[in-house]
């Protein structure tokens, strides 16, 4: 028997602990507090995107949710008064495996007080730069609009190419288009993983900015412009490895948004997950104007490692550990 046997040897942790040390020493460096989480919650992510595990305790008998994020108790805890800060932690969300994912994986995320889109922006390409160990990516890095990253690659609007219009980009057979059907942002999510993306270079960071409004998630709408929003992810070549928002600080809107989300998971027959009071009732305290991005640790090291299969950079997979 072989299967105990770890996925990758000790030169990938020993990279994974360099950059690691990189990333603590920038943000200690730049006075960021670094702050630890809760994993277990009462609530979870409406995000449709994105599947919580639950978990039974003996302790109640309501279920529990493992975190996706550590972003919403950092909001609390911005909301109470600390500085800038991040965090490193194991996060997990279900349904999510592969050459790319993993169930269980490490994040990055961190926050910065006042920053607005252009500064949390240079920020990412520079903390991604100090993790990697190469300068120049920050400085060479292309930023897009969201809209103009569709132009360029498909010669269509996102904003106001129809749903045939985009399936028929998407060259989409019978079996798609009803699997998709009017879901727009289900069509524009397609297309920028399988169409966009991969035209992005291999040699330098990407960052696609300003998407659409309807897929804002927890960014603000753009104050220049209502029909986006201020929230970005950055990319080298068609994987991405960071997303960011400059943070939604209202919670009446932030409660329509939920709301909106459990409708639609609703409809589509997804799990519908309680909604996190204690995240809108800091917001409703008065979160500070902030920005935050989401990081995740072994794609970073993917790149760093040359290498397309984050099981390269995982000791102990999920799909191995019931051998």
């Amino acid at each position: 028997m072989t299967h105990w046997r770890p996925s990758s040897g000790p030169q990938s942790a020993v990279r994974r602990s360099a950059m690691l040390r990189r990333l603590r020493s920038h943000f200690e460096n730049a006075a960021v507090l670094e702050v630890e989480t809760p994993a277990l919650s009462f609530a979870a992510a409406s995000d449709v995107q994105i599947e919580s595990l639950e978990v039974r305790s003996a302790l109640t008998e309501q279920p529990l949710y493992l975190h996706t994020s550590p972003e919403f108790c950092m909001k609390r805890l911005l909301a109470s008064g600390y500085p800038d800060i991040y965090a490193i932690c194991r996060v997990f969300r279900d349904g999510e495996i592969g050459h790319r994912h993993q169930p269980e994986f490490t994040m990055v995320e961190w926050y910065r007080l006042g920053y607005e889109l252009a500064a949390i922006v240079d920020d990412a390409l520079q903390i991604i730069a100090v993790g990697l160990d190469d300068p120049t990516l920050a400085s060479n890095a292309v930023v897009i609009d969201y809209r103009d990253a569709f132009m360029r690659a498909l010669g269509v609007d996102p904003v106001s190419a129809t749903i045939n219009e985009l399936a028929g980009v998407a060259e989409a057979d019978r079996d798609l288009r009803t699997a998709l059907g009017d879901e727009r942002d289900g069509w524009l999510d397609l297309l920028l993983s399988t169409r966009v993306a991969p035209g992005f270079s291999h040699d330098r960071l990407t960052v696609v900015q300003h998407y659409p409004a309807s897929q804002s998630a927890l960014a603000r709408i753009c104050p220049a412009d209502a029909d986006v929003a201020d929230r970005f992810e950055v990319f080298i070549g068609p994987l991405e490895i960071a997303n960011g928002y400059v943070e939604l600080t209202d919670a009446k809107t932030q409660s329509r948004r939920i709301e909106r989300d459990l409708a639609t998971r609703e409809r589509r027959g997804q799990p519908l997950r309680p909604r996190d009071e204690s995240l809108l009732a800091a917001l409703q305290h008065g979160l500070p104007p902030c920005a935050g991005v989401a990081m995740g640790l072994e794609r970073l090291q993917m790149v760093h490692d040359k290498t397309d299969d984050i099981r390269d950079v995982i000791p102990f997979l999920f799909e191995d550990r019931n051998e």
